[in-house]
């Protein structure tokens, strides 16, 4: 017998998640993925691509599949997605665990400035025109419409369609994790002064980070959201090992 696990995912630390756990005889695995992303990546176990319905439709899920235990594993800014996952713990009865990756912490040499939205990044940027780049997703570019006096530099998972209706951007499509030199030679390349991101943390999104310290670069910031409170570990190492205590062999 086994223990099913689902884990709320979208993250590479779910996808790395279940790739370990799937070498595990003692669980089954199933990723939960939103379906944001139209090509999302290769994964070592069982996808299920779409919501559940809320809180109440996901602990229903989780009754339903007898699942023993799950993890929220989603980005740390998807702050719907986990308060609705703890409510569905409670709901279910099924324990819940988060993983929840450590913020940057800023260094010598960071220009950094932060928000608390999207809308505050875009008055932040300020009147004058400037060269920014824009690595957000697709659902928080549209307040950067009512500055089109900036030029911007967008990168994205997904081809962002429409295009925003401003005069001048460009458009690129890729996906992480990126490299401190690449990094620096795409701010240079693109004669970047300024870069708006989310405070992900973790190590596949922090190129951009260290070669904006190194090239004197403003970064500005937008906060995380507030969380719900649960039982949560800062690496894919430390689910693990609390699946293992928690869930142990049949």
């Amino acid at each position: 017998m086994q223990h099913p696990i689902l884990i709320l995912g979208g993250t590479a630390e779910a996808r790395r998640l279940a790739g370990m756990l799937s070498c595990n005889p003692r669980y089954a695995v199933q990723l939960s993925l939103a379906g944001r992303t139209r090509s999302p990546a290769e994964h070592a176990v069982p996808v299920r691509i779409g919501g559940f319905g809320g809180a109440e439709g996901l602990a229903a899920h989780l009754i339903a599949q007898n699942i023993a235990m799950f993890v929220d594993a989603t980005h740390p800014y998807a702050a719907r997605i986990s308060a609705n996952a703890a409510l569905a713990s409670k709901i279910s009865g099924v324990p819940l665990i988060a993983l929840r990756r450590a913020p940057w912490r800023r260094q010598d040499g960071d220009r950094w400035q932060s928000v608390s939205s999207v809308d505050g990044a875009v008055s932040l940027l300020g009147a004058a025109s400037r060269r920014v780049f824009l690595t957000l997703g697709r659902q928080e570019l549209l307040p950067f419409q009512a500055a089109p006096q900036h030029r911007y530099l967008i990168r994205s998972v997904d081809p962002v369609e429409p295009p925003l209706t401003v005069p001048h951007a460009i458009y690129l499509t890729d996906r992480g994790p990126f490299r401190e030199a690449d990094e620096a030679r795409l701010l240079r390349e693109h004669e970047v002064e300024v870069i708006v991101a989310k405070n992900s943390g973790g190590g596949a999104s922090y190129g951009k980070i260290a070669a904006a310290r190194a090239l004197g670069i403003e970064v500005v910031l937008i906060n995380r959201p507030p969380l719900p409170e649960v039982p949560a570990a800062e690496t894919v190492e430390g689910i693990v090992r609390h699946l293992a205590h928690a869930l142990p062999p049949l």
